[in-house]
């Protein structure tokens, strides 16, 4: 029986209790790790599909295509893509806003439970999920594990969200008025997610901007289209109607481009390169003919973080959480520890234990769930090991430095690590996003809150410390989006830790915070005299 005012291929779901983040899967239980190599065996057996534009809901081909690999194996199909150009912007946009007019009065009941589906669909299939990620990424088990768990949490949360932001009010009710606060959607907006977390970023920023009312046009990265693909079918099964999601994967210097400036792109939610971001935030900015309004950008951008190790610090946890954050998916994610500050007391031993910790680390094919896969791509192999080089002369090679050969030719890299390197020098400013680790010292605390400030970014940090009132300093002084006290500055969950950065790192939106769907709706007052 269909409900009154609900599209009827969307089921009404209501969230079931409180929100609770998705558990990790233990990989040592031997069902969980049968069900994750049954799961890459069946990825395994789907790789090189091709898969279609989706604009308002039709399948569409264009003559140039994107080739996603495996970065493990660059022989390896992952999937072949449709590639959105110029001649696709307008369709796209005139889909988006078509559904818009609808998808904007939808009730916010059916918009939560079109996410809450999603999540249902992931969760019963997460290990595919995790094997695509696998595939197409180079994610080991675990990382990719997180990664579809982050997917689903986002899911629950938003749509949790959504339904609290539908009973906002004013704070007080002024005498003789009925007075009303609505969050209403924005419009039509360009999503544009990186490849690093290829599935629960992209998923997050859209459907944080499908569950507020707005339509999206989803250029995922060139890097990752497959996964994105996957997900869009998700939504589909869950009943979301045509143009609400429209995808399109394309060249960021021409499709990509032509949405940010189009005049009826209301926002643009993007994650990536600083270069990028800042890009997008200028071209933004100009008003084009027929726009009415201010677009918004929503950015979360890169990151140069620290991990401050003072001398009263726990060393096997300082050592372990460093390890972790530094080398855990090769580096490649923008809160990733690359700079380590140690107090001068103890920096000769944390310099040798970190360095027996990392030689334990293997390197190779994630299928088979080394520490380490593969970074992205070509390019990044060929900048790290030009970072590497730099860092040879900036200081001294503790661990790795060099990019082992496979015989598939994957793009591996040693996990790295460089001591005495100067608190301005390449190695501890620029961003890497690989795994190279630079190790600082410093003579004390406050000169060591000083380094962790001195970058142009503020994204994560984590200060490992048994003195409260270096904690509490460190709370106030060190200008981060995010801070860890006494554990690593990776793994945000979602409710917990709402992330995003300060200066360079973006405009702190807190994904996975209560203020993030306030990004892509826009405050209406109501006042009726009574």
């Amino acid at each position: 029986m269909a409900i009154a005012g609900v599209s009827p291929s969307i089921q009404l779901r209501a969230p079931r209790g409180v929100f609770a983040n998705q558990p990790f899967t233990d990989f040592n239980d031997p069902e969980n790790a049968r069900s994750m190599r049954r799961a890459l065996d069946y990825v395994a057996a789907h790789l090189g599909v091709e898969y279609s534009l989706i604009i308002g809901g039709k399948r569409l081909k264009t003559p140039e295509k994107i080739r996603s690999i495996n970065p493990a194996r660059p022989a390896q199909l992952v999937g072949i893509h449709q590639k959105a150009g110029t001649a696709q912007v307008e369709p796209a946009m005139t889909a988006a806003l078509r559904a818009f007019d609808s998808w904007s009065k939808t009730s916010v009941e059916e918009r939560a439970s079109l996410l809450l589906g999603a999540a249902e669909i992931i969760r019963k299939r997460k290990f595919e999920f995790m094997a695509w990620l696998t595939y197409e990424v180079g994610k080991n088990w675990a990382e990719a594990d997180a990664d579809v768990g982050e997917t689903i949490d986002f899911l629950e949360f938003y749509a949790r969200e959504a339904l609290r932001l539908a009973q906002a009010a004013p704070p007080i009710q002024y005498p003789g008025e009925r007075d009303e606060l609505l969050y209403i959607p924005l419009g039509v907006g360009a999503v544009i997610p990186p490849w690093n977390f290829a599935f629960a970023i992209m998923a997050g920023m859209t459907s944080a901007a499908i569950v507020s009312g707005n339509t999206v046009i989803l250029k995922p990265s060139s890097e990752s289209p497959t996964i994105a693909a996957r997900f869009v079918e998700v939504l589909e099964e869950a009943g979301m109607p045509d143009g609400v999601v429209n995808f399109c994967p394309g060249s960021g210097a021409t499709f990509g481009n032509a949405i940010v400036e189009h005049p009826k792109t209301r926002f643009i939610s993007f994650t990536g390169s600083k270069a990028v971001g800042l890009e997008i935030h200028e071209r933004a900015a100009h008003q084009q003919p027929g726009q009415i309004w201010i677009k918004r950008t929503i950015l979360e951008m890169g990151g140069k973080d620290s991990i401050l190790v003072s001398a009263d610090a726990d060393l096997d946890a300082a050592v372990a959480g460093v390890a972790a954050s530094a080398f855990g998916f090769s580096g490649q994610k923008c809160s990733a520890c690359s700079r380590a500050i140690i107090e001068a007391p103890i920096y000769e031993i944390f310099v040798e234990r970190l360095r027996e910790r990392v030689a334990t680390l293997t390197v190779g094919d994630p299928v088979a769930n080394r520490d380490l896969g593969p970074v992205i791509n070509q390019p990044a192999l060929d900048s790290i090991l030009h970072y590497i080089e730099l860092g040879k002369k900036e200081g001294a090679l503790v661990a790795g430095g060099n990019a082992p050969a496979t015989g598939d030719g994957g793009y591996f890299v040693e996990p790295t690590i460089f001591s005495e390197i100067p608190p301005n020098g390449v190695l501890a400013q620029e961003e890497i996003f690989g795994p190279v680790l630079a190790l600082i010292k410093v003579e004390n605390f406050e000169e060591g809150l000083r380094v962790a400030n001195n970058t142009e970014y503020g994204l994560t940090g984590s200060v490992y410390s048994t003195n409260r009132d270096r904690l509490n300093r460190a709370r106030t002084a060190f200008h981060v989006g995010n801070l860890y006290i006494n554990r690593k500055c990776t793994g945000a969950m979602v409710g917990a830790h709402p992330f995003g950065g300060f200066n360079m790192s973006g405009t702190d939106s807190k994904a996975g915070g209560p203020d993030y769907l306030y990004l892509f709706t826009q405050a209406k007052s109501v006042g009726e005299k009574l």
